[in-house]
């Protein structure tokens, strides 16, 4: 079979279908599916679509994310303390899906800038 040349994401779209696959992932995730699936109760409808915008944000500075990441990872920590383990392994799913999915300028930012995100957070949420 062969394989799929792969693209740089280009747009929203590319960023729905890199979120859409992560979070499929992450929701039966071992490791961290249980935060999504159990302690956080995760609307997927409602949710994913604020992740599209996020990342639409990051990448292309579109302006249409509003919201307080920060304060609902402190939520979660509260019901269910978060590790560098979880941001460790969160990330390694990310760039693993990127790679999976995109090559390019575009899929490197994005691994990069999830990378420093999750630093930061970690670094703030984890007390």
């Amino acid at each position: 079979m062969k394989e799929k040349i792969k693209t740089d994401i280009k747009n929203r779209q590319d960023i729905k279908i890199l979120v859409d696959a992560f979070y499929g992932k992450v929701q039966t995730d071992p490791i961290i599916g249980y935060l999504f699936t159990k302690v956080a109760n995760v609307n997927w409808e409602k949710h994913l679509p604020i992740m599209y915008d996020f990342w639409d944000n990051i990448l292309f500075h579109s302006g249409n994310f509003e919201g307080n990441p920060m304060m609902k990872h402190r939520v979660l920590n509260q019901k269910s303390p978060l590790t560098e383990t979880h941001f460790k392994h969160w990330n390694k799913l990310w760039k693993k899906t990127v790679d999976d999915l995109f090559e390019g300028t575009k899929a490197s930012e994005v691994k990069i800038r999830a990378q420093s995100i999750s630093k930061m957070m970690m670094n703030k949420v984890i007390e």
